[in-house]
């Protein structure tokens, strides 16, 4: 038999009695085998063929194969939908609630007066004091006198404490001393956010706690890149609330009674939306934002290959097209949205091997390699595979398949409602054939085709076609018997004898049912190419069917009716009865 023109080598496999491959006597290497994963999965990127192999640039149209710009979202989040960002960069600080007054500070916090502190001494001398700070910052302690902590860190008020009664009691003394809670004070918050005013907190809070307290940043109109803190007139503290959501940093800042919070204007605004991990509105520092700040904010995914860039300048819309890498150098204004998309053809097509097949079930090829050539490298038992019968199953064509289908039924129905009756009687009958059409159509309306394509001729050459990515090559297994189905008795397989006739195969299969004849036989080969009116007897594998016949008396829609059962059950394999 033949695949690609010549008669097929038989090259046994190194220590492989019995097995052998397709291959043609001088063909390429075209594809290196990729097996399967124990967890069910292939390898994406290892199978390539040849690593050092240059690109070849095919002329011409992509095909199907290829396919065209897509937007692909980060396997974390599969089901977002594409299209521009809504959200602001940052505007998830300020979801949560309002937080409460931190009774605790942290070690940082510098000790005011109203902050309350609690002193123990047990030993030689005993006391206890838990009072606030002093207008003076001190605070009393029998027996010893007042201790100075207005100025000290909150972490070293045990150190501080300790060493002042030990300049009075050096021994037989032990101190503990910690801070109880800071006194409240109330900083002023502004400017564009959502509930300006006076708001009370602790003095270690942060500046998130001030703004989160005024229902923070207003995402339409307030800045998350400039927030001001004043003191007494003079700006103490610029806070850019990206450096904190990238880098975690904020500016060591101790409120005091007055301090004000302003928040400034919204700055530009640039969108990222497409094969991005980061799909939000950004906030530009100043009036422009270079395509490298956008890449390093938006984290394009590793598929992401162009941009297209869409904006307004001078007034006019504005559009261009570009590389991630020449986005880096392009100056992005305000109200610009970016796409991120995939828009390289795959090298390479992934294609299944299924049936009676030694080897891996999955081969990575190159997307100009074809079905012939592959098959020169695909590795079989020559007793257990029937290499002639090797078709395609490909998902474009039974979707394809599934669009006829459809729109014949389509057909069927309005001419099975729409056609007038010339008399009653005819009526009558009409009535009758809708309720039995009508059920046939609900049946083939959930019939899903199989998408084969008949690759092997009689002769056993195969067609040179092109692999598209996703499709399935099923070798089949080498039977002995032939499947005899359709208007016969009992449907079954029947043992292949040579000289066997058609006869003989209906007859061991119980002869002819009331809607079968000798005129209206059909054999699918393995492969699935189709004998109509066939002179020939099948050979082992094949399909013997026979058709049922439709008397035009009986049915007012036969020939268009016939034509659907038949292209129904060719295109999955299924015969209604």
């Amino acid at each position: 038999m033949a695949f690609a023109g010549p008669v097929l080598a038989q090259i046994a496999a190194p220590n492989a009695p019995g097995r052998v491959l397709m291959r043609g006597p001088s063909a390429p290497m075209p594809v290196q085998p990729t097996p399967l994963q124990p967890g069910g999965t292939a390898p994406l990127a290892d199978g390539l063929l040849e690593r050092n192999d240059p690109v070849i640039q095919r002329q011409g149209t992509a095909t199907a194969a290829e396919g065209g710009p897509t937007a692909v979202g980060p396997l974390g989040e599969p089901g977002r939908v594409a299209g521009p960002a809504t959200a602001v960069f940052g505007a998830t600080l300020f979801t949560r609630g309002i937080p409460a007054r931190t009774e605790a500070p942290n070690p940082n916090y510098v000790l005011g007066p109203g902050d309350r502190v609690s002193i123990t001494v047990w030993g030689f001398v005993e006391g206890n004091v838990v009072a606030p700070i002093d207008n003076d910052g001190n605070v009393f302690l029998p027996q010893v006198g007042p201790i100075r902590l207005a100025g000290t860190r909150a972490g070293d008020v045990q150190r501080v404490v300790e060493a002042e009664v030990r300049r009075i009691y050096a021994q037989q003394v032990q101190i503990y001393a910690m801070v109880v809670s800071t006194g409240s004070v109330g900083v002023f918050v502004t400017g564009f956010v959502r509930l300006p005013g006076r708001h009370l907190g602790s003095g270690s809070d942060s500046v998130l706690d001030f703004l989160a307290r005024a229902g923070g940043v207003d995402p339409g109109r307030g800045s998350y890149r400039d927030v001001i803190i004043r003191r007494g007139g003079r700006d103490v503290a610029r806070v850019d609330l990206y450096r904190f959501l990238l880098t975690g940093s904020l500016p060591d800042v101790t409120f005091q009674q007055g301090d004000t919070v302003i928040v400034a204007p919204q700055g530009a605004m640039v969108g990222a939306d497409g094969a991005v991990r980061n799909n939000f509105l950004f906030e530009v520092s100043g009036r422009t934002m270079s395509g490298a700040e956008l890449i390093r904010l938006a984290a394009p995914l590793p598929a992401a290959t162009n941009a297209v860039i869409r904006g307004t300048r001078n007034g006019q819309p504005f559009a261009r097209y570009v590389t991630v890498r020449e986005l880096a150098s392009q100056q992005l204004m305000d109200q610009d949205t970016v796409s991120f998309i995939t828009d390289a053809p795959a090298p390479t097509v992934r294609v299944s091997i299924e049936g009676s097949r030694i080897g891996p079930s999955v081969l990575i090829a190159s997307r100009d390699a074809t079905l012939c050539t592959l098959l020169d490298h695909v590795e079989v038992d020559p007793r257990l595979a029937n290499t002639r019968g090797v078709f395609l199953l490909r998902p474009g064509l039974a979707l394809q398949q599934q669009r006829i289908i459809n729109e014949a039924l389509d057909r069927l129905e309005r001419q099975l409602f729409l056609t007038v009756s010339a008399t009653t009687g005819v009526a009558e009958v009409r009535a009758s054939e809708a309720n039995l059409v009508t059920n046939y159509i609900q049946r083939a309306r959930r019939t899903q085709p199989e998408g084969r394509l008949v690759v092997m001729d009689r002769t056993g050459r195969c067609a040179d076609i092109r692999l598209q990515d996703g499709d399935t090559i099923v070798i089949p297994e080498r039977v002995e018997t032939v499947l005899v189905s359709g208007e016969v008795r009992a449907p079954q397989a029947v043992v292949w004898r040579p000289n066997m006739t058609v006869a003989e195969f209906i007859r061991a299969a119980g002869g002819f049912a009331e809607r079968g004849e000798d005129n209206a036989l059909m054999i699918r080969r393995a492969s699935g190419e189709l004998v109509l009116e066939p002179t020939e007897p099948p050979q082992p594998g094949d399909e013997l069917i026979a058709l049922p016949r439709l008397d035009p008396k009986n049915f007012q829609l036969t020939r268009d009716l016939f034509n659907l059962i038949f292209q129904t059950a060719l295109s999955a394999r299924v015969f209604f009865n």
